[in-house]
């Protein structure tokens, strides 16, 4: 499911020519998402209310209609979305670079520019949600990568904060480590965080 955030007037003033456009610019954008086979839940304003909107309905994917103020849209999005971020989709007329590298800064997947037939949406759509899910796997992998890093320098502290206290060998000290583990049903690198606490404590 799709929701659809617009900076434009929902139900824009007749006399307000740029209004009307943006206004109409959003139905055939809408109307283009649907002929693609997309579920529209919502189009939602780019407002203070964005946030318990978007937690009410948890779409997959966030479309973003800009023609103009495309930041102040992005901005107001990736707030709203801070606590489950999602691909974001991004239609523009503005064309500027650096617009582009600060919307790609700001977590969105795809930048499209001056609309889009009908035929092409699909696409476009299923390589965001490709991209987002490649880059939050990239992501975790180096969370992961970052915190067996820590776990290993937790060990090796551990490890020699035994060996001075109590005369082992670095293999002795590791076994220590690992079965006192087992033990407790804990991580080898739990338990030297444990052991380091009491040594910090007992100076």
């Amino acid at each position: 499911m799709l929701a659809v955030i617009t900076a434009a007037a929902m139900v824009p003033d007749l006399d307000d020519e740029d209004g009307w456009a943006e206004a109409d610019r959003l139905r055939v954008l809408v109307g283009g998402l649907r002929e693609a086979g997309y579920r529209v839940g919502a189009v939602l304003p780019a407002d203070a209310a964005l946030h318990a909107r978007l937690t009410a309905l948890a779409p997959d994917v966030l479309v973003v209609d800009a023609e103009s103020g495309a930041r102040d849209a992005i901005e107001h999005v990736v707030w709203a979305s801070r606590d489950a971020p999602r691909p974001i989709v991004l239609f523009t007329d503005e064309h500027d670079p650096a617009h582009v590298r600060e919307a790609v800064a700001q977590g969105v997947v795809a930048y499209v520019v001056s609309g889009m037939a009908p035929e092409r949406v699909r696409p476009v759509i299923d390589v965001a949600i490709a991209r987002f899910e490649h880059e939050r796997a990239l992501r975790a992998l180096a969370a992961r990568g970052r915190e067996r890093d820590k776990a290993q320098v937790l060990v090796t502290r551990a490890k020699y904060l035994l060996m001075s206290r109590h005369q082992l060998s670095e293999p002795e000290a590791y076994a220590r480590l690992r079965r006192t583990a087992m033990n407790q049903g804990l991580t080898v690198a739990e338990v030297a965080q444990r052991l380091l606490e009491l040594g910090d404590l007992l100076g």
